[in-house]
């Protein structure tokens, strides 16, 4: 999951982008309401985490420029404005979410996996491809009932290829669902982790197209 965390307060921007880091969440920081404009209008997130007052520009205003450019990106709107009027506000302009400051990281991560899981159309975090089962909320794997112990990333990565079984996903793309900006990039990082995911679930469920990229699900006819 790759996320944009829109937030002003250096301390509280620099802990949380970390703490996102090391569930293994691809978090990209900006400090101001035109550099959020520019990130959103540029790069696709799966979701934003939202302060409102923001010097540039607010983050009312982020939020509507977004919704008026048809993006549906989830938005979860993280504030110390605990104000009815801003609630409301906020929901009205299109955040799908408002978490008041200050919060569990607990509680934001299930905010989060909420959020992106209602606009994926999906009741529960599980995902499950035949014998292959993955939950986002316990961040549990298991193959044929057995459960398989995975890295921070090794999860990431095979979550990305799960929410859509049977897409080929390229390089690039998973190491945007990865890595946030200016996290150091091994040239062979995806298929190092994808070979270690092999040798732990079996390698007839994660495939390779040479050249195309990878999928998760029965291997596709040559």
């Amino acid at each position: 999951m790759r996320i944009l965390l829109v937030e002003d307060d250096t301390m509280i921007g620099e802990s949380l982008r970390e703490a996102l880091r090391a569930q293994g969440l691809a978090a990209d920081w900006v400090r101001d309401g035109r550099a959020a404009d520019a990130a959103l209008a540029s790069e696709r997130f799966d979701a934003v985490l939202l302060d409102l007052g923001l010097p540039q520009r607010s983050g009312l205003d982020v939020l509507r420029a977004l919704r008026a450019r048809g993006n549906a990106t989830p938005v979860i709107v993280v504030t110390a404005r605990d104000a009815l009027a801003d609630k409301v506000a906020g929901l009205d302009a299109g955040a799908d979410d408002y978490l008041l400051k200050p919060f569990e990281l607990d509680e934001l991560l299930a905010r989060l996996r909420a959020v992106v899981r209602r606009q994926a159309g999906r009741a529960t975090s599980a995902l499950v491809v035949a014998d292959l089962r993955l939950d986002a909320a316990t961040r549990e794997v298991s193959r044929g009932g057995r459960p398989v112990l995975l890295s921070a990333r090794e999860f990431a990565l095979l979550e990305a290829l799960m929410e859509r079984p049977g897409a080929i996903l390229s390089r690039a793309q998973l190491e945007d669902r990865l890595y946030g900006w200016g996290e150091e990039l091994e040239s062979n990082a995806i298929s190092v982790y994808v070979h270690q995911l092999r040798k732990k679930l079996g390698d007839d469920v994660l495939h390779t197209l040479r050249g195309v990229g990878y999928y998760v699900g029965p291997a596709k006819e040559r």
